[in-house]
């Protein structure tokens, strides 16, 4: 059973999500926090594997959030389900901790699918969204960090800004998950990274 929270200021869209995910087979949701100050006076304490949370906050944002529980939170996976769709917002979000990042236009089908993925290490985002990181990141070509990859490493981390599994990559480049987890080793130790997250961040921030 995966285990939601919920960081949203309207209400009844909040409602209307845990309604969605506990009619869920595999999904559970029992708080919904519309503060950003609720939140990170009680989310430290629970049990819970998945947050999403929106950007827009009345105290805070939540990005500002995000940042501020992340490290409180062990494993707790975050998901941006925001209305905002702009380059430097997404980055941020990224940069604070976030795994994923959705719209809330998404269909409530893809908002769960994209729950389970995070909550097993992938990284989902709406597709648009991954154009805009795609984009950005073909922007950065030049950087100092993307220059100590070779291009198939280059190409794998594009594919990883995708949300795109290992074995997903695999049969896009046609080889074998194993020499996929190779090249992504290699590019954890060149750029010191131990994660996909670090690993993009490290990029983007060139």
């Amino acid at each position: 059973m995966i285990e939601i929270g919920i960081i949203e200021d309207d209400r009844e869209l909040g409602e209307n999500l845990k309604f969605l995910i506990n009619r869920s087979e595999g999904f559970s949701c029992k708080h919904v926090f519309n503060t950003a100050k609720e939140a990170l006076g009680k989310l430290p304490d629970l049990k819970v594997d998945v947050v999403l949370t929106d950007i827009h906050l009345p105290d805070k944002t939540g990005i500002e959030c995000v940042t501020e529980l992340k490290p409180l939170c062990g494993n707790t996976q975050f998901l941006m389900l925001t209305s905002y769709e702009d380059t430097e917002t997404i980055f941020k979000a990224l940069k604070a901790g976030a795994s994923g990042y959705l719209t809330k236009s998404t269909q409530p089908s893809k908002i769960l699918d994209a729950i389970e993925e995070v909550h097993k290490g992938g990284s989902p985002m709406s597709s648009h969204i991954a154009r805009i990181v795609v984009s950005h990141f073909q922007g950065t070509q030049k950087n100092v960090e993307l220059e100590k990859l070779s291009q198939r490493e280059q190409e794998i981390l594009q594919l990883l800004s995708k949300g795109l599994r290992y074995k997903e990559i695999a049969d896009k480049l046609f080889v074998s998950t194993e020499t996929v987890r190779t090249h992504i080793r290699n590019i954890y130790q060149k750029l010191q990274v131990n994660s996909r997250t670090e690993a993009l961040n490290k990029i983007y921030k060139q």
